[in-house]
């Protein structure tokens, strides 16, 4: 199972939200890099990274931090905001690896199906639910569309990999969602990232169990609740 730290940008610096409210915002560092560098040092070679701005603003403000992000050699996946092919193709032109599409996902299926189809891999979708329903726009938005019903959606129409993140979990250093991972997969055969809340180090285990592809950690590292280095230890063991 892979392990993505994660960086999440608003304003050039590293903050973290709690259940992806804006004004629940916590400054942890001014230069992204650092952030990146301290991760690789601990064994980390992949980097979730959202920018917040864009979330809401559906620009690319952070590209330029996304660039130099990617040239450290990291595995970069990028999402927040990313609404138009030509998003895309800044953010991979930038050395991103990974671009993930949410709000566009949602709100512009036919685009989704013909980003899969151009991008293949490239492409993940990310799915961020409250109470069970898809949130959109910065998770400012929720629809009335089934989170798990989406996933089947998206399996059926090619997506190979999603990025599941339960927003009541995020940022409260409580533990994440897990019964919604075994049900997911349980019931679908393409990639799931898990995201919001991990906080123990038996949940990365657990997760692994499930077969899990990768799971992204953020205030509980920042804050000294979860070792990275041993996080990927038992991830990669």
């Amino acid at each position: 199972m892979k392990i993505f730290p994660a960086i999440d940008i608003l304003g050039g610096r590293v903050v973290r939200l709690t259940g992806g409210d804006y004004s629940e915002k916590k400054v942890y560092a001014d230069d992204p890099e650092a952030v990146a560098s301290n991760f690789m040092s601990a064994g980390a070679d992949c980097l979730h990274v959202v920018d917040l701005d864009g979330a809401r603003s559906g620009r690319t403000d952070n590209a330029a931090v996304v660039r130099k992000l990617s040239a450290t050699g990291m595995l970069v996946e990028i999402g927040g905001g990313i609404r138009t092919e030509d998003r895309i193709k800044e953010y991979l032109d930038c050395g991103a690896g990974k671009v993930i599409l949410g709000t566009a996902a949602v709100k512009k299926p036919d685009f989704l199906d013909e980003m899969l189809l151009k991008y293949g891999e490239r492409i993940a979708v990310g799915v961020d639910a409250r109470n069970g329903k898809v949130a959109v726009n910065g998770w400012e938005e929720v629809t009335s569309v089934d989170a798990v019903d989406f996933c089947k959606s998206l399996q059926s129409r090619g997506a190979g990999h999603i990025i599941y993140t339960d927003i009541s979990k995020d940022g409260h250093l409580q533990g994440t969602n897990m019964s919604i991972y075994k049900v997911l997969c349980q019931t679908l055969s393409l990639k799931i990232t898990a995201s919001g809340g991990i906080t123990y180090l038996d949940e990365i285990e657990e997760l692994k169990k499930m077969n899990v592809y990768a799971a992204i950690l953020g205030k509980a590292v920042y804050e000294g609740r979860l070792d990275l280095r041993a996080a990927i230890a038992v991830a990669e063991e």
